[in-house]
C-alpha cells in the first residue's frame, strides 16, 4: 500500500483491523506512530463530545441525533473538507502539546517493543559499519559511534521518540533477544534506570551524547548487552 492510500485509510478509520492495513502500518515505526497518534486524537475527540446532558429534552434528542448521524456519515463517506480542516487544526494543537510534554523513555521504549513485532522476528547480521552510518546521520548525536562490533545485531532501523529521531536495534543476548534504543539527548526526556511491565524488563543509562535504553524478557540478557554496549559505544 502506497503512503497516500495508507494515510487516507488511516484518517478515515485508524482503528481498522483488515490485514492489508495492519501489514502496511507495521512496515515502519513512523507509520505505527502516525496511527497511534490518530487513535489518541480519536479518543480525545470522542471524550470531548461526551458533554453534559442538557436539561432541555428536545435539545438533547437533537444533539444525540446529530452526533449519531455525524459518525455514520464519517464511516460511510469519509471526511468532508470542513471536517478535514477542523481535525487538521485540532491535530496540530494536539501534536504540538504532545511534543512539548515530558517523555517517559521507559514507557515509550516498552510501547515501541510491543508495536514493532517484525523487529523481534528479524535474524539479520547487521555490521558495525551499517550501524555507525545510521548514527552518523543523526547530527544531534555529535558523532557518537561504536568502536567495534557490539555483539550480534539482528535488526536496525530509525524510530521516533516523540519527535526525536533515534536508532532502534535488536541484539542477541545470552538467553533471548534484547531491544536497544539510542535516543539523542533532549530536555523533555525523563530517564529511569530500571522499568518493567508484566512481560518485559528494561534499563536505561546516559552516555555523553545519548540515552541508551534496553528491553528484554530476561534480566541476564540486559546485563550482558549493556556491558557490550558500554565497552564499544562512545
Amino acid at each position: 500500500m502506497d503512503e497516500l492510500k495508507f494515510r487516507r485509510e488511516a484518517y478515515e478509520n485508524p482503528h481498522r483491523q483488515d490485514d492489508e492495513f495492519l501489514a502496511s502500518m507495521h512496515e515502519s515505526s513512523e507509520r505505527t506512530a502516525f496511527v497511534n497518534d490518530l487513535k489518541l486524537l480519536d479518543n480525545k475527540l470522542e471524550a470531548a463530545l461526551k458533554i453534559d446532558i442538557p436539561e432541555d429534552l428536545e435539545a438533547k434528542l437533537l444533539l444525540n441525533q446529530q452526533l449519531h448521524q455525524h459518525q455514520v456519515d464519517r464511516r460511510k463517506t469519509g471526511f468532508t473538507l470542513a471536517l478535514v480542516a477542523s481535525i487538521a487544526f485540532i491535530a496540530g494543537i494536539s501534536f504540538t502539546l504532545m511534543r512539548l510534554a515530558p517523555v517517559d523513555l521507559g514507557q515509550h521504549a516498552l510501547t515501541h517493543v510491543y508495536h514493532e513485532k517484525v523487529a523481534m522476528q528479524s535474524e539479520q547480521n547487521i555490521s558495525v559499519d551499517e550501524i555507525n552510518t545510521q548514527l552518523a546521520s543523526l547530527s544531534s548525536l555529535n558523532q557518537a559511534q561504536f568502536t567495534e562490533q557490539p555483539g550480534r545485531v539482528l535488526f536496525s532501523t530509525y524510530c521516533d521518540f516523540q519527535g526525536v529521531k533515534s536508532i532502534h536495534l535488536v541484539m542477541q543476548g545470552k538467553q533471548g533477544k534484547v531491544t536497544l534504543f539510542i535516543v539523542p539527548l533532549d530536555d523533555r526526556m525523563v530517564l529511569e534506570e530500571a522499568f518493567a511491565d508484566k512481560r518485559y524488563q528494561g534499563m536505561g543509562f546516559k552516555s555523553e551524547n545519548a540515552y541508551v535504553l534496553l528491553v528484554a524478557e530476561h534480566a541476564k540478557d540486559l546485563d550482558y548487552v549493556r556491558d557490550e554496549v558500554k565497552e564499544s559505544f562512545i
